[in-house]
């Protein structure tokens, strides 16, 4: 059964619901109680609890004040644009069909944010920005007692001080913003009051900041992903040239030709977007280039399919082929037979990416624990050379207004070969990815 069938409620003519999928059933196993059926356009069913008594009390939950569905990333810019300028205060929860994400809000600042995602939790946050290692989370997870904090712990084991672990904290609610902002699919409710025992760590962030960051790294991730297209890819320093002297020295000096752009951010202690940043300047200054990653383990090789796929449906996105590219990719993976099974509780999502951790668990199962990974190399990069089969002939079909827009931009200027500009072929861009899984 598709992910969408899973999801399926069908009323039929009595009115009484029937859950189609097994997610349908679960969740609504879990919202067993009385609810209240609230005035909703035709196509829309909204219901809130109330209890036996069919009254609204304080206790059956925070009343809903907006809710929609996300389309697109930086649907919810106006969204918290919104509740910033007017002075809510409550949450506003961002789903999708494997995450939450909350961002709490009072007197038009961000005071905290939440997460169930296992990247945006605090342990993972020190460690890509170098604050720990794994080896130091190893011992603070060991040593966190039940109502402790990690942070906390880790204070008091004297593995980072106090002041570096509330500037991080900061920065984790700041990502966690980033990630509710620039989120492309699902839905968001913003409720009108909230517990503070569910803030972790309080902040103040304000809005006008959080939405100008925002802005700002949708507008350069789109240079950066040409030149630079994963934090997997590796720079290197081009012979001849002389360091710089301004606030770049630091990456200079980090970059040893090995160091992948995610590691780097460790090595220098700054965010993964902000070392992007970095070797970006680099390379336009024309003194490092990158390659693409060589993977090492499953986890690289996911993470290679997944930029390789989510760059192909951006740009047949961009050309409005993206739904025919997409159902094309549905038929293939139905037709093989395997990648029902391989992407099973992974995905794809609406951006192509499957989830590392269950698809890797799935090629276990599939191939045994000895051919996973070269099965796993060899089915994602048969996927991925199809999407790219299919995409191709359709941006030739537009391919006049976005070589256009391209073209204004400069060119990608690689270590020995031709420089690759934005107008370049896709095959030709994202094709090096692609090889990484090709079978040896």
């Amino acid at each position: 059964m598709s992910a969408e069938l899973q999801d399926l409620v069908r009323i039929d003519a009595t009115g009484t619901a029937h859950p189609v999928g097994k997610n349908a059933s679960r969740w609504l196993r879990a919202r067993r109680g009385a609810f209240r059926l609230l005035p909703a356009p035709q196509h829309v069913v909204f219901m809130r609890f109330v209890g036996e008594d069919g009254q609204r009390d304080a206790e059956d939950g925070a009343v809903v004040r907006l809710a929609g569905e996300i389309t697109k990333p930086g649907a919810l810019c106006d969204i918290i644009s919104l509740v910033g300028q007017a002075g809510w205060e409550g949450e506003l929860v961002a789903l999708d069909l494997t995450s939450s994400r909350s961002l709490f809000f009072k007197a038009g600042t961000v005071v905290g944010a939440r997460s169930s995602v296992e990247t945006d939790r605090i342990g993972e946050v020190l460690y890509r920005y170098g604050a720990l290692g794994r080896e130091q989370i190893d011992a603070t997870l060991a040593a966190l007692g039940p109502d402790q904090r990690f942070g906390e712990v880790a204070v008091r084991l004297g593995f980072l001080d106090r002041a570096r672990l509330y500037q991080l904290l900061a920065r984790q609610a700041e990502e966690i913003a980033h990630h509710v902002m620039l989120a492309g699919d699902g839905v968001f409710y913003f409720l009108e009051r909230f517990d503070e025992e569910q803030i972790a760590s309080r902040q103040n962030l304000t809005v006008s900041g959080l939405l100008m960051e925002a802005v700002r790294r949708m507008d350069e991730a789109r240079y950066f992903r040409e030149r630079i297209p994963s934090s997997m890819h590796v720079p290197e320093r081009l012979p001849g040239r002389a360091p710089p002297t301004n606030e770049l020295r630091k990456m200079w000096d980090a970059i040893d030709g090995h160091l992948p752009i995610a590691e780097l951010a460790r090595a220098t202690g700054q965010g993964e977007f902000d070392a992007t940043r970095a070797v970006f300047q680099l390379i336009q200054a024309g003194l490092v280039a990158v390659h693409a990653p060589r993977p090492t383990g499953p986890t690289a090789i996911v993470t290679l399919f997944n930029d390789a796929v989510r760059a192909i449906l951006a740009e047949v996105d961009e050309a409005g082929h993206g739904d025919e590219v997409r159902w094309q990719l549905a038929a293939f993976s139905s037709g093989a037979g395997v990648y029902d099974a391989l992407f099973r509780r992974a995905g794809p999502s609406e951006e192509g990416t499957v989830l590392p951790e269950p698809t890797i668990a799935n090629a276990i199962v599939l191939a045994g624990p000895e051919q996973a990974e070269t099965m796993l190399a060899q089915w994602l990069y048969e996927y991925a050379s199809f999407a790219m089969f299919v995409a191709e002939p359709l941006l030739r079909l537009g391919a006049d207004g976005l070589t256009q827009r391209r073209s204004e931009l400069p060119p990608v200027e690689h270590s020995g070969v031709p420089s690759i500009g934005r107008d370049a072929p896709l095959s030709r861009r994202v094709g090096p990815l692609i090889g990484q899984l090709a079978p040896k």
